[in-house]
């Protein structure tokens, strides 16, 4: 079964990245969000079980989705993918409830190694 996936970030070639970086193993029904405005007007009329974020992005950013999971409970599990690697920047992240906090340019074998932590793998 396609576990549900929201990728969200300005960025369309690292979502690209991203989604290249998932481990072949695992099969994803994947959503793409291009900024953190969309990504929770999709939180809100989809159910994902995964959420690849990115922390800079116009309109919301990814600390503003995670206000909204927090804020109305949504069940998810998020790894926030920033090249923002500021240590008060992850203080707040994992705070709000991301699981991991996971630096940019993307680690393959990191991503996997968390989804693996995280029971996907």
């Amino acid at each position: 079964m396609a576990v549900p996936l929201l990728v969200a970030d300005d960025s369309r070639l690292s979502r690209r990245s991203v989604i290249k970086a998932l481990p072949p193993e695992l099969t994803f029904s994947i959503t793409e969000a291009v900024n953190g405005r969309e990504a929770i007007e999709h939180l809100q009329s989809d159910s994902f079980k995964l959420l690849l974020l990115d922390l800079t992005m116009p309109e919301v950013d990814g600390v503003g989705v995670l206000e909204f999971i927090s804020t109305h409970a949504v069940n998810i599990d998020v790894i926030v993918i920033s090249a923002d690697f500021q240590p008060e920047k992850q203080r707040i992240v994992l705070e709000l409830g991301a699981k991991k906090f996971i630096r940019k340019p993307l680690d393959s074998e990191e991503l996997a190694m968390t989804l693996f932590e995280l029971g996907y793998l």
